[in-house]
C-alpha cells in the first residue's frame, strides 16, 4: 500500500485529535499523584493500561526495573522509540512537567501505532523511570533495554519552544564528613566538627567559581549539619551536582570540586566520602534529520522556537537522554506551555502544566513529534542513515 505525506499528516492530526482527552486527563492523573524516582508504580501501571487499550504489547517491569516498561506495535523493520518520563520532584510533585512528557509519549502510540505496518516500522513506547537524578534511561541502556531501536526521541515542556536542546553533563555527588560530637559549651576542645567541614567547603566552591568558565555549574545542599546547638555535630552530609558542557570537561572540573570538599576534611580534622549517587549524565547529541523534521511541523502548527532567547535556559538542563544519544540518533526539544515568569522546578510551573494552554501546547509538541518520525520512515535517506546506525548530528 502506498501511503503519501498528506495520508499520514490528515491520519497524525485525527489520531491526536481523537486522543486529547484521554491524554490529558491521564497527565492530570499523573499529576495528582506525584511519585519520586524508583517510585512511579502508580504512573508506569496507568500508562502501560493506556498503552494496552491502544493495542500495544506492553511488558512492565522490564530491565529489572520495577517501574520501567516496554511497549511495542507493528512489525516493520526501521524501530523508532519514544520514551516516556514520569517521575516527580520531592517536594514540588511534578515541577518539571513529566506529566505532559508522559501524555506526549502515549499520544505519539496513539497517533503512530495504526500507521505502524504502512510506515515500515516497529514502535516502541519505552517507560523510563527516575530521571531527575538517579539516570533510569542509562541503567536501561547498560541493560539492553534499548537494544534494536534506531533512534529515540522525545519532548519536554519548559516556558518557551526550544528546537535545540544543549544540557550540560553532570555528576551527583553525596558527601559526608565524620568527626566527634562533644558538649558544645563544656567541652568544645574535644569535638571535630562536621559542620564546620561542610562551611569550608561550601566557602571553597564559592572561591572556586571565579575560576570556573561559563559552561560550568555547581551547586548543592545540606541534608544533616547536626542535631541539637549544644552538640558539637559529629556528622555532616550533602548533595552536589557538578555541570559542564562535555563529560570530557566535567572529568577535570569534578576533580577541582572534590578538591574542595578534601579541604574541608583537612582543615578541621574530619574523615570525608564522596560518592556518586548515579551514573553520570552526558551531552546531547542531536540528530539534525529528525530536529528540523520536529521544528518544521512544529512551526507549521504555530508555534515558535526561542533557541537564541536567554529566557529558554532550560533547554541547558542535565538529562539521561544525553546518554541515550552518544549510542543512537535522539532529539530532546522543548514546548512552551506559557509558564513564564515561573520556570521548571518550581510549584508554580506544576500548576502551570494544568492549564489549557499547557495541554494545548503538548498536544501540537505530540503531533510534530508523531509527524517527524513518520516523515524520517518515509524518506529513503533518512530511513536507509538510521537503519545503518549512522548518526547525523550537530
Amino acid at each position: 500500500m502506498t501511503v503519501t505525506v498528506d495520508d499520514v499528516r490528515s491520519s497524525v492530526l485525527s489520531a491526536v485529535d481523537a486522543a486529547a482527552e484521554r491524554l490529558t486527563g491521564l497527565s492530570r492523573r499523573l499529576h495528582a499523584h506525584p511519585e519520586v524516582a524508583w517510585e512511579e508504580e502508580h504512573a508506569a501501571s496507568w500508562l502501560c493500561q493506556e498503552l494496552d487499550a491502544l493495542g500495544l504489547a506492553v511488558e512492565a517491569g522490564v530491565c529489572d526495573l520495577p517501574t520501567a516498561f516496554h511497549a511495542r506495535t507493528g512489525s516493520g523493520p526501521l524501530h523508532l522509540a519514544v520514551c516516556a518520563e514520569y517521575d516527580a520532584l520531592p517536594g514540588v510533585g511534578h515541577a518539571c512537567g513529566h506529566n505532559l512528557i508522559a501524555a506526549t509519549a502515549v499520544g505519539a502510540a496513539a497517533a503512530l501505532g495504526p500507521l505502524a505496518d504502512t510506515l515500515g516500522v516497529t514502535l516502541h513506547v519505552l517507560g523510563t523511570p527516575a530521571e531527575e537524578g538517579a539516570g533510569g534511561k542509562i541503567t536501561m541502556l547498560e541493560r539492553g533495554g534499548f537494544a534494536g531501536v534506531h533512534a529515540a526521541v522525545m519532548a519536554h515542556p519548559g516556558p518557551f519552544d526550544v528546537a535545540r536542546s544543549r544540557p550540560f553533563a553532570v555528576s551527583h555527588l553525596a558527601v559526608a564528613y565524620d568527626g566527634v560530637s562533644s558538649h558544645a559549651a563544656a567541652y568544645p576542645e574535644l569535638g571535630v566538627n562536621a559542620a564546620d567541614a561542610v562551611t569550608v567547603a561550601q566557602v571553597a566552591i564559592g572561591l572556586l567559581r571565579q575560576q570556573l568558565p561559563a559552561s560550568v555549574r555547581t551547586h548543592g545542599i545540606v541534608t544533616h549539619g547536626g542535631d541539637a546547638p549544644n552538640i558539637i555535630p559529629s556528622r555532616a552530609e550533602g548533595h552536589w551536582y557538578v555541570r559542564a558542557d562535555s563529560l570530557a570537561e566535567l572529568d577535570d572540573v569534578e576533580q577541582k570540586v572534590r578538591r574542595c570538599f578534601q579541604a574541608g576534611a583537612v582543615a578541621t580534622g574530619c574523615a570525608l566520602d564522596v560518592e556518586l549517587t548515579g551514573p553520570r549524565y552526558a551531552e546531547l547529541r542531536t540528530d539534525q534529520d529528525l530536529l528540523d523534521r520536529y521544528a518544521a511541523h512544529a512551526m507549521g502548527l504555530g508555534r515558535t522556537f526561542h533557541d537564541d532567547d536567554p529566557r529558554s535556559a532550560m533547554s541547558r538542563a542535565s538529562t539521561d537522554m544525553g546518554n541515550v544519544s552518544q549510542v543512537l540518533p535522539a532529539i530532546h526539544p522543548y514546548f512552551g506551555i506559557g509558564s513564564w515568569p515561573h520556570v521548571n522546578h518550581q510549584p508554580e510551573f506544576a500548576a502551570a502544566t494544568l492549564r489549557p494552554e499547557a495541554e494545548s501546547s503538548m498536544l501540537q509538541a505530540t503531533t510534530a513529534l508523531s509527524l517527524a518520525l513518520a516523515d524520517a520512515a518515509l524518506s529513503p535517506d533518512v530511513r536507509s542513515r538510521l537503519m545503518d546506525g549512522g548518526a547525523h548530528d550537530a
